[in-house]
């Protein structure tokens, strides 16, 4: 039966999804792009890079265009991942955003609190959906605990990575620990400030921040202490924190979760013990993340991940910094 005008009317339109920066992360989104828009989530129509290489292969690979200018984007795409170096976020984000495109953004949002809320003030102007990619919230073995997250109390964070073999804008807070400084504080809780902050980070390869430590205290008392490094030999992922009568494991790289609890009418201490290992789905991080802002961009609700969720999260990460660079001053290095 042939489409009548009115058929075409109520069909709405995908939207059209362009990457910006296809390097070692970006390459992965335009690939998950491609599988959604195979599933009719979306239209994925362009990639960009400043290498034409880069660009050219990768927009061969997904058979769509390459740019080398993200500004040949604009107007053409109504949804963009930006994965390029946190300096050039807020340019990139502001030009899109103020034309009604919805953005997502790699973490950290931006370089600067004020670039961030550049951000969103052009998203909030224009309407469009300002998304931030904390990526750790998607991860299956997070989406399993978080509903059995009630109050925790302290926390015990390492995060470490062999040196990446890529180029380094920002140091090791901004690039690997503001992962968990956005975690800590969604379990937490949004409306729990931080009453004291504690850090300690020294350059050891690069002649930035490569490996840190920080422990922060909560107003309601909860206490992390996260150490990040990426010039480990290993690559480690895990988080443990108690909350009361339970003591939780989270490994984000072997996607495990597990709940130990403690029956307080058992007759032996051990007798009560009751370790549960939580279901995990098997679903790759990005693909839920780019998935659940496509689908926020479609129904017009709120990011799952909003733009001051990730300035929060910058925030902590600036205050990290400042207390290591007061105690650097005391190392000399």
């Amino acid at each position: 039966m042939m489409e009548t005008a009115q058929d075409k009317m109520e069909t709405p339109s995908l939207p059209r999804v362009g990457v910006i920066g296809t390097g070692s992360l970006g390459q992965h989104h335009a690939r998950n792009y491609r599988d959604l828009a195979g599933e009719s989530l979306c239209e994925f129509v362009a990639v960009c890079d400043a290498s034409p290489e880069t660009a050219n292969e990768i927009g061969s690979r997904y058979e769509v265009s390459a740019e080398t200018d993200w500004r040949e984007l604009v107007g053409k795409v109504d949804t963009v991942s930006i994965v390029t170096p946190t300096e050039t976020h807020c340019e990139i984000a502001c030009a899109f955003l103020e034309t009604g495109a919805s953005v997502l953004v790699e973490k950290p949002i931006a370089r600067t609190l004020e670039e961030a809320d550049l951000m969103i003030k052009a998203a909030e102007e224009s309407g469009a959906k300002l998304m931030v990619g904390h990526l750790e919230r998607f991860n299956p073995a997070m989406v399993a605990l978080r509903p059995h997250v009630t109050n925790p109390l302290y926390f015990e964070i390492h995060r470490v990575s062999p040196f990446p073999n890529r180029s380094l804008d920002v140091d090791v807070v901004l690039d690997v620990m503001i992962h968990d400084l956005d975690a800590v504080q969604w379990l937490v809780g949004e409306q729990v400030k931080p009453a004291a902050i504690h850090a300690v980070g020294i350059p050891i390869i690069s002649n930035k921040v490569d490996a840190a430590n920080a422990r922060i205290e909560f107003e309601n008392g909860a206490v992390a202490n996260i150490t990040s490094s990426r010039v480990g030999t290993e690559k480690i992922r895990k988080t443990r924190f108690y909350q009361t009568n339970s003591y939780v494991v989270l490994d984000y790289a072997t996607r495990f979760a597990s709940i130990t609890s403690l029956d307080p009418e058992a007759a032996h201490v051990l007798a009560g013990l009751n370790i549960n290992r939580l279901e995990v789905d098997d679903v790759e991080p990005l693909r839920a993340e780019l998935a659940a802002f496509l689908k926020c961009v479609a129904n017009d609700e709120t990011p799952p991940v909003t733009a001051q969720d990730g300035r929060r999260a910058l925030a902590l990460a600036i205050e990290v910094l400042e207390k290591i660079d007061r105690h650097r001053g005391r190392l000399d290095v």
